[in-house]
């Protein structure tokens, strides 16, 4: 579908144009949401988008779906009590680096561990840009922020890493520079009857970049050209993804997913009573 034409079908035109700075990748991010949907031809009326605080979590505004804008790092936790109350609904989850792994870092968890059959969508741009660059779970160690003007001791999570040992059954990971593999990975992670993690890296130019001297968004940009890989050449030459940010596909295993598991239990209880 033209772009123009996925402008008019998807978003709500009245709230544009957005106010995430110039430069930055979460519109791109977006963008490939989407497109996913767009892809598999989901219904509108069956998706709900939930999002929480920050500004990654503004997308939610954007999208014209069924949509929540939740309190912060508690997206999660609202998409688990929407996905209980309707199992039948496609349930997205937007949130950002600061809200799913800081202050969310519990649900994020517990979302995974439950298997849920919930996708979540985290744009990392490695700093807390809504609320003055203060330095986030992601944030490089050495790297600066508002909050570490001496630089952060920090060891930074890998948040797909994360989602994959806490129980998730799809993760992946994409970028705003390859923004057609994120658009697959996300539909991926849309047809997975479970818990699905898709990271995205973004680019915050306006704060992470010229906090740490990344140069323009073009410029950074363009590291992501060149120091990313994706995980079927390095499951064949491992040698190639040293200091590289693993991309593509990097867990698959479907297990059972937990509304499922809960439906069942109430239609025992139902044949006792």
């Amino acid at each position: 579908m033209m772009y123009s034409n996925l402008v008019k079908k998807y978003y709500r035109i009245n709230n544009l144009p957005h106010i995430w700075c110039p430069g930055c990748g979460h519109g791109i991010l977006m963008n490939s949401i989407i497109r996913a949907i767009d892809n598999l031809k989901l219904d509108k009326d069956n998706i709900c988008v939930v999002s929480g605080i920050g500004c990654s979590s503004r997308a939610s505004g954007y999208m014209d779906f069924n949509t929540l804008h939740t309190t912060h790092g508690r997206a999660l936790a609202f998409a688990t009590g929407i996905k209980f109350a309707n199992p039948n609904l496609k349930v997205i989850v937007v949130t950002g680096d600061g809200d799913c792994a800081a202050i969310g870092g519990n649900h994020l968890i517990h979302a995974a561990r439950r298997n849920i059959d919930i996708t979540t969508i985290a744009f990392n741009n490695n700093i807390y840009g809504m609320t003055g660059g203060q330095y986030s779970p992601t944030t490089p160690t050495g790297d600066f922020g508002t909050t570490a003007p001496y630089g952060n001791i920090d060891k930074s999570f890998d948040l797909c890493n994360l989602a994959k040992s806490a129980g998730a059954t799809y993760v992946g990971r994409g970028t705003a520079y390859h923004a057609s593999l994120l658009t697959k990975l996300i539909e991926n992670g849309l047809n997975n009857n479970g818990f699905s993690f898709i990271e995205g890296v973004s680019v915050c130019p306006t704060y992470y970049g010229r906090k740490n001297k990344k140069g323009s968004s073009v410029k950074m940009m363009t590291y992501l050209k060149e120091n990313c890989i994706d995980k079927k050449v390095v499951d064949k030459k491992p040698e190639l993804g040293e200091n590289k940010i693993l991309i593509g596909e990097l867990y698959n295993n479907s297990q059972p997913e937990y509304t499922e598991k809960y439906k069942e239990i109430i239609k025992m209880l139902s044949k006792e009573s």
